[in-house]
């Protein structure tokens, strides 16, 4: 019988683990293997090492909830969640590209209509976001469900609230025949991730910023398309080229137009103070269009 040296037990791992029960699993798991040790020779992992690693993925796994997702944060802030991202939504060219979800996204948003106010009264600069969803022929996409959601005047997401029992700055928005949406929510601001945690503790021992550049969350979702994860991100703002989750796409960056008190907001409302517009197009790929680009 043939037992395990330094030199073969990353090939007999492998093997074992190339029999999971389906051809994916099996290039998968063995694939998993294979990389972990390739890891740990090139460093020579040390035993403290090793379980200095244990305890963080523990404490992290005791930080993840139902409104909290460390796990997600901590892909995010390695860069992997949006290599998977970009691996994965090769679309055509001139389609809206995607960007990282986020840890901070909740299902059942409320549904409002066209104009309504997202902000549930949270502090900042009203906002008004408009344009036209779109396919890549330029007609309009009707019945397009914009899921939104973003932080506060504050930097934090309702999820971060312990006591909040109402929605935050989040919605969702369905366009009507014509494509066209407006959503009204607050100017967003740059900000940290959170760094009460695990991964907040993983920053503090680099130089790297632990910084987002201001941004207003998309999902956006239509019958017969390809959903589109995205951001809008200011214009010109701070941050942009050193972005923790790396999700800064060019075609994603766009004008924050500033407007007087007395102006006509993109509802047709006169406004009785300042307050912001930004104007952006999304355009869908259609399923079969998607597939095979």
């Amino acid at each position: 019988m043939s037992y395990v040296t330094e030199q073969n037990i990353t090939d007999v791992a492998a093997k074992r683990w190339s029999s999971g029960k389906t051809p994916r699993e099996a290039q998968l798991y063995s694939a998993l293997v294979r990389h972990l040790h390739a890891f740990a020779r090139e460093v020579e992992l040390t035993p403290e090492e090793w379980m200095k690693g244990i305890e963080f993925l523990t404490a992290t796994g005791k930080l993840c909830d139902a409104k909290r997702q460390e796990f997600i944060l901590l892909s995010d802030v390695l860069g992997l969640s949006m290599l998977v991202v970009m691996m994965n939504t090769r679309t055509a060219t001139g389609a809206t590209p995607n960007t990282v979800l986020g840890p901070f996204h909740i299902e059942g948003s409320p549904e409002l209509h066209m104009g309504d106010d997202m902000s549930a009264g949270a502090k900042g600069t009203p906002c008004f976001i408009s344009g036209t969803v779109r396919d890549l022929n330029g007609k309009p996409v009707e019945g397009a469900k914009l899921d939104v959601w973003q932080a506060d005047g504050e930097g934090l997401y309702e999820a971060q609230y312990p006591d909040l029992n109402e929605p935050l700055l989040r919605a969702i928005y369905t366009t009507g025949p014509d494509g066209k949406f407006i959503v009204r929510s607050v100017d967003p601001l740059g900000y940290s991730i959170p760094m009460d945690g695990t991964v907040g503790g993983l920053i503090r021992r680099t130089a790297i910023s632990e910084m987002r550049p201001a941004h207003i969350h998309f999902l956006i979702t239509a019958p017969g398309f390809t959903p589109v994860i995205t951001h809008l991100f200011r214009e010109k703002t701070d941050y942009l080229e050193t972005d923790v989750v790396y999700g800064v796409k060019q075609e994603l960056i766009t004008p924050f137009h500033k407007h007087a008190a007395g102006e006509k907001s993109p509802t047709g409302a006169v406004m009785k103070e300042p307050f912001v517009t930004v104007n952006y197009d999304f355009t869908l790929v259609a399923e079969a269009k998607s597939k095979a680009a």
